[in-house]
Order: C-alpha cells, then sequence, then structure tokens
C-alpha cells in the first residue's frame, strides 16, 4: 500500500510526459525532439520519476533532482512540458521540513524558474508575467504543504497525548507501586537511618556525654512524628490535593539541609531563591536522596549543596568529601539499613521531570551527584526569543503566502490577458501600476491575522477595498489600470471563510457575508463610476443602483456558500477535537480510578508493616527508652524493605512487577489492537518462534508493541521472517512511530549500532525495519524499564 502510494503519482506523471513526447507533440503540430534531445528527455523523465518516488522519505534531495531534471528536459525540448514534479516535490518539502527549509526551497524553485524564463522569453514585457506565474505557482504549493503540515502536526501531538494517556491508564497500576516504593525508600533512608544514627551515637556516648541521650530522645520522637505523617500521606489516609504546600521549594530545600547539618556534618548550600514547580520537586528528592547516602556511607563527611539556573535548565550538584578513617563521636556506617535503589531513585526522579542524572566517585575521593532539569517555570531571560522575533517565528507560511497570492494574483491575470501590452505601454503605465499593487496589498495584508482575529482581519478587507473608487478618482488611474481592482475581490472570500472557521460562535457569524456582498458590492460600483465606465450617455445613478443590486444578489450567493463550507469545517474540526478530549479524559479518569485502587489496596499493607511499629517508637521515645527506639528504627526499617520486595523494586530479587513478555504474546497483542477497532495483521509468526532466544523474542516484542502504540489510526502490517541467523521484523503504516520519543524507543530495543545485536531502519513513509541477530552475543539485549540501571 506504501509503495502504491509513493509511486503512483510518479509514473501517472511519467506517462503524460511520455505520451506528450509520442504521439501528443506530433499530433499539436509541435517540434519532435531530434535523437540527441530525445535521449536527454528521456533521461530527464526518468530522474524526475525516481526522485518523485522517494519524495516522502528525501523531500529535499527529492525537490533538488527534480529541479535538475527541469533544467535538462526544458533545455533539450522546449516543447516538452516538464516542470510538473517540481511542485509535487516542492509540496512534500514544505509538508515533513521546517519552514526554514521550505523558504529556502520556494527560493532555489523560483531561481530555476526564473531563470528558464529568461532564456525561454527573454529580456520581454511577457518576461514580467512569466516570473509572476512561477512565483504564484511555487508559493501556492509550499502554503498548501506547510497548512498540512501544521494540520498533520496538530493530529500527531492529539495522538501522542492519548496515546500516553492509554499507557498511564494501562500502567497506572505499577505506576502508583512504583511511587509507593519510591517514597517509602525516601522515608526509610531520610527519616528512619536518621533516628537509629543519633540514637546508636547517644547509646555508645553515654558515660561521657548524658545529654545526648534526651537530644536523641527528642530527635527520634521528632522525626518518628514526621515519619509518621509522611507515611499517611503516602497511602492516601491524609491526602488533601486542594491544599498543597504554600512554602516555596527553596525554604523546603534548606530545612531539608538544616536537619541534615544538625546530624553533625558540616552542610553549605547555594540555591536560588525562586525554586519551583516539578524541576525543584526532584531537586528536593534527589538532595534529600544523595545527603542520606552521604549520611550513610560517610558519616561526618563534608557536603555541598549548589544548584544553578541556566537557559532553561536548573544544575544541581551534590558533592561530599571523602570518609573519614573513623566515624566522628563514634557513630557508625549503617550500609546495611538501606535497600539497594539510592541511585536508581534519583535517576528516576530526574527522569521523571526530563532531566538526567549521574552518579559517581569525585576526583578527590569522596562522591558526586550531578543532575540537569528542565526548568519550564523558571524566569524568562533576555535570551529566549520573546517579542516580534517568537512571534514572527511562531507565524505561519500558509498567512504570508497566501497574502501574496492575493496580492500578485491580479496584477498577473491582467498582464497575461491584455495582449496589447507593448514596452513603452507598459513603461508608461508603471506609476499606476504600482499604486494598484500598493493598494491590493494593503487589501490582502489583513489576512495575517485571519486565524487570530477573523472578525478584525475583515473589517480590514472591507475598509481597504474602499480605497479603489478614492485612488481611482484622485490619480487619475487609466482604465486598462483600473480594472485590475476587480482581481482583488478575491480577498473578501477568504476572510469570510476565516470568520466562518475560526470566528467566536459559529451562530454569531452569519452578518460576515452579509456585510463583505454589500461592501464589495458597493465598493466596485464605486470604481466604475469613478472610472467613467457608468456614464454612458445617460444619468450614472440608475445603472449604479441596478448594478449594484445584481451584485449584491450574486454575491451574497457566493459568500453564503462559502460561510456554510467554513461552518462545515468548523464542525468537523470540533468534533475531531471533541473525540480527542473525550477519549483523553476518558483515559485519564481510568488511570487515576485504577491508581486508587492500587493505593486502597496497598494502604493496609503499608499500615500494618510500617505504620504501627514507627507509632510505637514514637512513644517508646516519649518514655525515655532509648534502646527500645533504636531496636523499633531498626525494625521500622525491615519492615519496610521487605514491603519493597512485595512490590516488586527491590533490586536484590532482580524481578521486575510481571513476567517479561514472548513472542507468544505477540499474537494476542495484535488481537487486542484489532479489537480495539485498528486493522492489524501478523505474518510469519509461527516459523519465526521457533528456537527464538529470549532476549531477541523480548526485542521484538517491544518493537511491535512500541510501533503500534505511536498512536496512528491506519492499517498497520507486522511481518516477520527468519533468515538463517537474524530475525527481521517490519512494521508498515505507522508513520508517527519514526519519529520523537517512540523512535528512541525503538533504537533502544536493538541495543547501539556498535554492540553487533541488530541494527533498525525508520522510514518516513511511516516502515519500521528492525534486523535482530539470533546469534548467542556477549552483550544480550536487556528490557530497559524506568527501574533499570547502569
Amino acid at each position: 500500500m506504501e509503495t502504491t502510494r509513493n509511486w503512483l503519482l510518479p509514473a501517472l506523471l511519467a506517462t503524460g510526459q511520455i505520451a506528450w513526447l509520442w504521439p501528443g507533440a506530433g499530433l499539436v503540430g509541435a517540434d519532435v525532439p531530434g535523437a540527441a534531445a530525445l535521449i536527454a528527455v528521456l533521461g530527464a523523465v526518468v530522474v524526475e520519476t525516481a526522485a518523485l518516488g522517494r519524495r516522502r522519505q528525501a523531500p529535499v534531495r527529492a525537490l533538488v533532482w527534480s529541479l535538475g531534471a527541469l533544467l535538462l528536459g526544458q533545455v533539450a525540448w522546449q516543447d516538452g512540458h516538464f516542470g510538473v514534479g517540481t511542485p509535487v516535490a516542492l509540496y512534500s518539502v514544505a509538508v515533513r521540513c521546517p519552514v526554514s527549509v521550505t523558504v529556502r526551497a520556494v527560493a532555489a524553485a523560483v531561481a530555476v524558474e526564473w531563470l528558464l524564463s529568461l532564456i525561454h522569453v527573454g529580456a520581454r514585457p511577457a518576461l514580467a508575467s512569466e516570473w509572476a506565474l512561477g512565483a504564484l505557482l511555487y508559493v501556492v504549493c509550499a502554503g498548501l504543504g506547510e497548512a498540512r503540515r501544521q494540520w498533520l502536526k496538530g493530529r500527531s501531538l492529539a495522538a501522542r497525548r492519548l496515546v500516553g494517556a492509554e499507557q498511564a491508564r494501562r500502567r497506572a497500576g505499577d505506576t502508583e507501586r512504583q511511587r509507593l516504593a519510591r517514597e517509602l525508600h525516601d522515608v526509610s533512608a531520610h527519616h528512619l537511618t536518621s533516628v537509629v544514627i543519633t540514637a546508636d551515637a547517644a547509646r555508645r556516648l553515654a558515660a561521657r556525654r548524658p545529654e545526648l541521650t534526651a537530644e536523641a530522645l527528642s530527635f527520634a520522637e521528632r522525626t518518628g512524628n514526621e515519619t509518621l505523617t509522611a507515611l499517611q500521606r503516602l497511602v492516601g489516609l491524609l491526602r488533601d490535593v486542594d491544599h498543597p504546600d504554600p512554602r516555596p521549594m527553596t525554604a523546603r530545600i534548606e530545612e531539608l539541609i538544616a536537619g541534615f547539618g544538625r546530624l553533625g556534618r558540616p552542610i553549605d548550600a547555594v540555591l536560588p531563591g525562586d525554586l519551583a514547580g516539578p524541576a525543584a520537586e526532584a531537586v528536593h528528592g534527589i538532595v534529600r536522596e544523595a545527603l542520606t547516602n552521604a549520611l550513610r556511607h560517610a558519616p561526618g563527611s563534608a557536603a555541598h549543596v549548589n544548584v544553578l539556573r541556566g537557559e532553561g535548565v536548573l544544575e544541581l550538584n551534590v558533592d561530599n568529601a571523602p570518609p573519614r578513617g573513623a566515624a566522628p563521636d563514634g557513630v557508625d556506617g549503617v550500609d546495611g539499613l538501606g535497600s539497594g535503589r539510592g541511585v536508581v531513585g534519583m535517576k528516576e526522579r530526574a527522569a521523571a521531570v526530563g532531566g538526567e542524572l549521574t552518579a559517581g566517585p569525585a576526583p578527590d575521593g569522596g562522591w558526586r551527584v550531578r543532575a540537569t532539569l528542565p526548568d519550564v517555570t523558571g524566569p524568562w531571560g533576555p535570551s529566549e526569543g520573546v517579542g516580534r522575533r517568537g512571534v514572527l517565528r511562531e507565524q505561519r507560511l500558509a498567512d504570508p503566502a497566501l497574502v501574496f497570492v492575493a496580492t500578485l494574483l491580479p496584477l498577473v491575470f491582467a498582464l497575461v490577458t491584455v495582449e496589447e501590452w507593448t514596452g513603452a505601454s507598459l513603461r508608461a503605465a508603471m506609476p499606476g501600476l504600482l499604486v494598484v499593487a500598493a493598494l491590493l496589498t494593503a487589501h490582502a495584508v489583513p489576512l495575517l491575522w485571519r486565524r487570530r482575529a477573523p472578525w478584525a482581519a475583515l473589517l480590514g478587507v472591507l475598509a481597504t477595498s474602499w480605497l479603489w473608487p478614492a485612488a481611482v478618482a484622485a490619480a487619475a488611474l487609466p482604465s486598462r489600470v483600473s480594472e485590475f481592482f476587480a482581481g482583488g475581490a478575491l480577498v473578501e472570500p477568504l476572510a469570510v471563510y476565516a470568520v466562518a472557521v475560526y470566528g467566536r460562535g459559529a451562530a454569531r457569524t452569519w452578518p460576515a457575508w452579509c456585510a463583505a456582498a454589500v461592501s464589495l458590492s458597493g465598493t466596485l460600483v464605486a470604481t466604475a463610476g469613478a472610472d467613467g465606465d457608468l456614464s454612458g450617455g445617460g444619468s450614472m445613478g440608475p445603472t449604479a443602483v441596478v448594478m449594484f443590486v445584481v451584485l449584491a444578489v450574486v454575491l451574497a450567493v457566493v459568500f453564503a456558500g462559502l460561510w456554510g463550507a467554513g461552518l462545515a469545517v468548523r464542525r468537523r474540526r470540533l468534533r475531531i477535537l471533541a473525540w480527542d478530549d473525550f477519549a483523553l479524559a476518558g483515559a485519564l479518569w481510568h488511570a487515576e480510578r485504577a491508581a486508587d485502587a492500587e493505593r486502597g489496596r496497598l494502604a493496609a499493607k503499608v499500615r500494618d508493616a510500617v505504620l504501627h511499629p514507627t507509632a510505637a517508637l514514637v512513644e517508646q521515645a516519649r518514655q525515655g527508652r532509648l534502646d527500645e527506639v533504636a531496636a523499633g528504627a531498626r525494625s521500622a526499617l525491615a519492615a519496610m524493605r521487605e514491603v519493597l520486595h512485595s512490590l516488586g523494586e527491590s533490586e536484590d530479587d532482580g524481578q521486575g512487577l510481571a513476567p517479561a513478555p514472548t513472542l507468544a504474546d505477540l499474537a494476542t497483542l495484535c488481537r487486542t489492537v484489532h479489537a480495539a477497532g485498528r486493522d492489524v495483521k501478523l505474518r510469519g509468526l509461527p516459523e519465526a518462534a521457533r528456537e527464538l532466544p529470549p532476549a531477541v523474542a523480548l526485542s521484538t516484542y517491544r518493537i511491535v508493541e512500541a510501533a503500534l502504540g505511536a498512536g496512528d489510526r491506519g492499517p498497520v502490517r507486522v511481518t516477520l521472517r527468519r533468515r538463517r541467523d537474524a530475525l527481521r521484523v517490519t512494521v508498515s503504516g505507522v508513520p508517527l512511530a519514526v519519529t520523537g520519543p517512540v523512535a528512541e524507543r525503538l533504537k533502544v530495543q536493538v541495543g547501539t549500532r556498535t554492540t553487533g545485536i541488530g541494527r533498525i531502519t525508520l522510514e518516513q513513509a511511516g516502515i519500521v525495519r528492525a534486523l535482530l541477530s539470533i546469534r548467542p552475543s556477549p552483550a544480550p539485549v536487556q528490557e530497559v524499564s524506568p527501574s533499570s540501571h547502569a
């Protein structure tokens, strides 16, 4: 299907060009090329056809080869109808490339077209119309392609949001378990570990420093209450999402660092004063985890926390000095009390907000944690590009192209249809033509705001049209020049259509076509009267009234039809958006229900295993029983570790939340997607599944799963082919899977290109091709999940 789409249009164009070569040219009496020219023409046809066949995969390259074929064919045979393929290639460039690339492509195509026109026409008045027509053609193609690109971009974003919501719905339970595991680990690492260290230090130094016992008991009671509050919030017993913590994150991070400083380690920090948002939340969690790890593995060593704001990012560095020979004041490390996932938890926090984190030894022998997090809430700097330049960068190419066409088309039409133009007459009419061009430009410029302010654009168009009769009367323009204004009436229908599509309140947009019909009729009649066309031997008044009524009726019918078409397009777009919103809201609702169910199921387990021992610890601290406090804290830590194991998040057991899928589950996946309303066909599964290594089977399943979940809705074909020591996986009909995050996930599944286990090709036509080696490899493919780490 995709191959047919790629080659059908080039084949039709080539057939038409060959048919014109023979017998079309001979039938109409055109010159037939000679032998050498014939070979050049056929070569140009072959080059253009091959280039257009690859226009979706490599649009810029296809345009370059099409322009080369155009030059070769036109130079070899002037009567040949070459050049049809170039607008097609330019349209593909506009659909699939950024605006900057499209602008350069339009400039190149127009330059080639103007060069050919200069060669064939020469420096004559007709050259101006040839140049204008060439520029109009390519600008229209680029504008249509860019409008299509914007539409596809919007649909792609909507599809990705829906896919993300569906994935969140399917993984809601697992996500909630991961959140509980991460928060449980943080609570155990930060609060209870601190209690253990403080209590052990007080017990060891009771003889020399008896005042530490009271301080340790007070600290244990206060920290135990904080632990209870954190656990209750964690399991949803004290959830209050409508009243978030009003304190800025900077104050909370400073309070956290001060709490660690009270444990006897020197900590200095440099923080911005306005940290907020998800990145700041991640900074809080990473700092807490990093300082807890330093407390556990290097008690008493100095630490430094530094957060710097760059261009749209937060740079976090947590450095601690190397551990001393012995723990100060008799405090021992507590390596055995952690859950073994501290670095993984920090990486998960960074990845959750789109950032990166590294942790490893520092040059001085200590430990360094470095994170780069996107800061979407930070202040805008002077380099952010806001202002006029940013607005222009966001301006769609289709709107300027529309203004260009609406301005130039009336002039081109008049220059082409008026045959008696000569060099002398054109030079004589040039001042009037410049006035007409300026007025037509002012008349079309309001279309730039037709999307953002359609009513203002319509009023601007109607107001500037009344400059025409004033200019004809004041500047005394000749009739052959003033007639050009009639072509400017193309702008009014476009403005009426824009009001119907983009105006607020569909039922309140009907006055647009009435006002446009009346105003344009009056403008045309007034222009004709100022030009003297209505003073044909009698009174001009009755003739003007009759012409006005006839024009108003005709234009009202035309504008009403355009207004109705605009309303139909508007309703269709609203239906699509409403469906997207409904599907997204439904997926999010189900995800929230699944998370609530998982939270409720795990609440009892956390309450019995952790909350009760922690509450007992607080009571023992109030009673002054230091030995029982230390034992209770260790018991609570052990209970938390067991809960982490039960949630499937501990690293020691090496198991995920669910068994890894195999190739046998691929048919079930395809049937599930097919049952959801999508045409999915799977071929070659039984033969491909024989004696397949588990790593290759897992990668195959993940590749197909990611491609099917990219958000496309059209038919898809999944083909598996076994070839000796390799498995070929082909998924076609998934254009959303070849770019963006899905493409990165697909590349991960076959490893890097240097591992030798396989390779993947992502074609712009929406085809994913993967080649996986079946031979045993020393570096098997590992499934990448949020809990895996190097």
